[in-house]
């Protein structure tokens, strides 16, 4: 545990430091994301913080092969370089998209493109366990069912990268979720060392570096050389672990549920892959391209009803715990136990969640409701007016009263 840690603690550390030199070269090339009617933030803020990203993880992984706990993941196995080269690749792509604003059908093509060169390299889905058995695909089959999840995760984590520190921090949670179950997994194998949590832990290390200057109000923007990294770099680490493992391997104990290794992996992008979903229905409804921006994703519907963008941020980001290590604790306490401390998690999210419009929306209620008292009280006073003076009253009222010079017989007195 100790070398991952200080493995991420690298990927961390030098991402923090070259940060400050990619913010001035993004502003010397003009990399910087003018305000448009969809963002947030309010002044122009120089993007391309994805490439110090990849500087950490580059600077991580080659430290890592140099170590002789790791080393043995690169001996005579390529497919952690096949991932780096297509992390470089990916990041790449979306650094030109951050210069020249790429149209949205070139970038999903580049995307697949790379997607299918790291399917090629070796980087598949060759197998599932699914319960205590194994199904397998055909070569075709898996090729394109990688080529697809890293295509889907890509985009998902680059539509919830909408506020300072949201998409980094989401990544950063669901990578500690599957780096601890990756790192139980590689203990009952019969090496320690395991491709899956090293991926994690360098990600995770790269998003906490980054976190540190990207936090509202942020001095430099991931942009897209950096959300599609991190979808990149998450599903790799899904599919190291999930297309290869083999259920006959893992001791029982820790195999609970059995379709965990299919399971985590979806839970730790349940808010992107959500958000990615509504946004798709949404612009198809409307007869708009799946790629059209708006203003109604997630954070932007938080912002809506009155959070401020940090307090956004902290009650995704909490959501994003809640699914990724509530789905975790199974493996070690109770289901009972789990549920009943999902759910208390979840009324208290969920509190924190509407807290701003409740605070605003009840005091409206409490107005309306006694506008709408005044008013019944008004039409029932008017009402009981209205019933003391009717013609019959006024009539019987009228003829009781004596009238000037007439006596009690109703003759005129003579004067």
């Amino acid at each position: 545990m100790r070398i991952y840690l200080l493995v991420a603690a690298i990927a961390g550390g030098v991402t923090w430091l070259v940060t400050p030199l990619i913010r001035h070269v993004a502003i010397e090339i003009g990399a910087v994301g003018e305000v448009r009617a969809r963002d947030v933030h309010t002044i122009p803020t120089p993007r391309m913080g994805g490439l110090g990203m990849l500087i950490g993880f580059t600077v991580a992984t080659i430290f890592a092969s140099r170590t002789p706990f790791l080393a043995g993941l690169f001996q005579g196995n390529y497919q952690m370089w096949v991932i780096l080269a297509g992390g470089i690749m990916i990041s790449l792509l979306g650094m030109a998209d951050d210069l020249w604003d790429l149209d949205w059908m070139l970038k999903l093509a580049g995307q697949l493109l790379i997607s299918v060169f790291v399917a090629w390299g070796g980087l598949q889905i060759i197998s599932l366990p699914l319960g205590g058995s194994l199904i397998t695909a055909s070569p075709s089959l898996s090729m394109a069912i990688t080529a697809f999840l890293i295509v889907a995760s890509i985009n998902a984590v680059n539509f919830v990268d909408g506020l300072d520190g949201l998409a980094s921090g989401i990544v950063a949670i669901g990578g500690i979720a599957f780096a601890i179950y990756s790192y139980i997994i590689a203990r009952y194998s019969p090496s320690y060392a395991s491709l899956a949590t090293l991926i994690d832990v360098m990600m995770v290390g790269i998003c906490v570096g980054f976190i540190l200057h990207n936090w509202h109000p942020a001095k430099l923007f991931m942009g897209d050389s950096g959300s599609m990294l991190l979808g990149y770099l998450i599903t790799c680490a899904s599919i190291v672990m999930t297309g290869r493992l083999d259920p006959a391997s893992i001791h029982a104990s820790i195999y609970l549920p059995v379709f965990m290794p299919i399971l985590l992996p979806i839970l730790v992008l349940f808010l992107p892959v959500l958000d990615m979903c509504l946004a798709i229905v949404r612009r198809l409804a409307k007869g708009q391209s799946p790629m059209h921006p708006d203003r109604m994703h997630l954070h932007h519907r938080m912002l809506r009803i009155g959070h401020s963008v940090r307090g956004a941020v902290l009650i995704l980001w909490g959501w994003a715990a809640l699914i990724a290590f509530g789905s975790l604790t199974i493996l070690f306490f109770k289901a009972q136990h789990v549920a009943f401390g999902m759910a208390i998690a979840v009324v208290v999210l969920t509190i924190a969640t509407m807290y701003p419009y409740l605070k605003h929306r009840i005091p409206e209620i409490q107005e309306e409701n006694a506008t709408l008292e005044a008013a019944r009280h008004n039409a029932q006073h008017a009402t009981a007016v209205h019933d003391d003076v009717t013609p019959e009253n006024t009539r019987s009222g009228s003829e009781s009263l004596p009238v000037a010079g007439a006596d009690s017989s109703g003759q005129e007195n003579p004067s």
